[in-house]
């Protein structure tokens, strides 16, 4: 039996957009104007790394908390325009049947999950499910897939990631985790690909057609 660790924003819910528009707006209201598509290049990082790597070290010191604070409230705002992915629910439900344990990955606050569990109605399908509340430090960094595996007490060579980003590969590589990766995020095939990804499909849709090809099937 193996787990499949499922990425949220950009992988089973449709958000990065959203979430790059918020932080253009978070940063906007601490006079740092950056271009959309910057921001939408670190989307998939967590929060406490991207202020910093889009402003540098003084924007993290003197504003850091406060930008990510505003991006919380802005994205707040917006979550009611998001919608789950085409095939979302069926592939969770399929790598079930399937005999897979599935942990839904993410590092979202603990309200937003809760309405992403809902949007999927989800909660009664995965054997468990991460937050904020479960990282020290988000991706890049390996905590959020070491933090799912300890969900369901599984090791990484048991384990498969899918997400949408080359933050989730780099993550999950560093802990030790193959992932699948999809195109839904907006990151090119090659970008997934030279980052680590064994497979890429358009999206969780596609993967589910596929599946008895991967590694999940």
């Amino acid at each position: 039996m193996g787990v499949a660790i499922l990425d949220v924003d950009g992988t089973l819910i449709d958000t990065n957009y959203q979430h790059a528009l918020a932080w253009f707006r978070a940063f906007a209201r601490h006079d740092v104007v950056l271009p959309v598509w910057r921001i939408h290049r670190h989307i998939g990082m967590g929060g406490d790394q991207l202020v910093k790597a889009l402003a540098g070290e003084a924007a993290e010191r003197e504003l850091g908390d406060a930008i990510r604070e505003d991006e919380t409230g802005v994205y707040g705002k917006m979550i009611g325009e998001v919608r789950a992915m085409e095939g979302a629910r069926e592939l969770i439900v399929e790598l079930g049947d399937r005999g897979h344990r599935v942990v839904i990955a993410t590092s979202a606050k603990p309200e937003e999950l809760e309405h992403y569990l809902e949007m999927l109605d989800a909660r009664e399908l995965a054997d468990g499910w991460t937050s904020s509340k479960d990282v020290k430090a988000t991706k890049p960094e390996p905590d959020l897939v070491q933090a799912a595996l300890e969900k369901v007490g599984a090791r990484p060579e048991d384990a498969v990631m899918v997400g949408d980003t080359p933050w989730d590969v780099e993550a999950a590589k560093r802990a030790g985790v193959g992932t699948i990766a999809v195109l839904t995020g907006g990151f090119a095939r090659e970008e997934l690909l030279d980052a680590g990804a064994i497979a890429v499909f358009e999206s969780v849709a596609e993967l589910r057609r596929e599946l008895e090809r991967t590694a999940l099937g």
